[in-house]
């Protein structure tokens, strides 16, 4: 008996590669000459870390755009924002509901990829230092007798969430905002890794160049990338307070 073919249904989605970001600074001949010889790989590591909070920035706001809704909107029809208590009350970008991430909006946005059927590897659960601070209070994600984890492995010793019920929990204080109390609330996310992508055209390069009328060399780094969401139902927005 022949095969039966599947039809193939795949959608394109296009990245646009608009985003040209650059880091700049003049090391002026005295300042190189009397500083340290490090003083250049200061401003190099600088570099690396302002270019990649842009990217982190970039996609992290994507989320945004995740479910079926814009920017943590409050309409029943177009919300994807929901509260980090439960996980089930829609979120109020107008007056502000945000609450607390608690192990039920925890356990309820797993489901939500669960019902998506989105793969159980490489998800992840990005979080502002404020929800983290309350992670640490929940005995479920921190004590040795629920984490079963031994020695100096657990949070309460070495500080680290770790994984909450196989998510990776990543803390960042370039977390999105939400739209409520005048932009205060905080937007945890938990995704795939495949909601969301990143199109490097050029990746990190960094040029000097001798200016003369300065008496300075120009140190420039720079990068020029797309970012764009993948998947509607690969990612969840939590809103806590600030």
């Amino acid at each position: 008996t022949q095969v039966t073919l599947i039809a193939a249904t795949e959608n394109e989605i296009l990245v646009n590669i608009n985003k040209h970001y650059e880091y700049s600074r003049f090391i002026e001949d005295i300042v190189e000459t009397q500083a340290l010889s490090s003083l250049r790989k200061f401003y190099t590591d600088d570099a690396g870390f302002a270019i990649a909070k842009q990217v982190d920035t970039d996609l992290i706001q994507l989320g945004r755009t995740a479910g079926s809704g814009t920017a943590y909107s409050t309409a029943a029809s177009t919300t994807n924002a929901f509260i980090g208590s439960n996980g089930s009350t829609v979120y109020n970008s107008t007056s502000s509901n945000a609450a607390a991430l608690a192990d039920a909006g925890v356990r309820r946005s797993i489901q939500r990829l669960d019902d998506a059927d989105v793969p159980m590897t490489d998800r992840l659960l990005i979080v502002p230092p404020t929800t983290r601070n309350t992670l640490m209070g929940i005995d479920r994600f921190s004590s040795e007798s629920f984490v079963g984890e031994q020695g100096s492995n657990n949070t309460i010793r070495n500080g680290q969430i770790g994984d909450l019920y196989g998510v990776k929990a990543y803390v960042t204080t370039n977390a999105d905002s939400g739209a409520g109390n005048s932009g205060a609330d905080r937007i945890c996310l938990m995704a795939h890794k495949d909601a969301f992508c990143l199109a490097e055209q050029m990746g990190v390069r960094s040029q000097t160049q001798y200016k003369q009328e300065w008496l300075a060399t120009l140190f420039t780094t720079d990068m020029l990338y797309g970012v764009a969401e993948l998947r509607d139902s690969s990612a969840v927005a939590l809103a806590v307070p600030a």
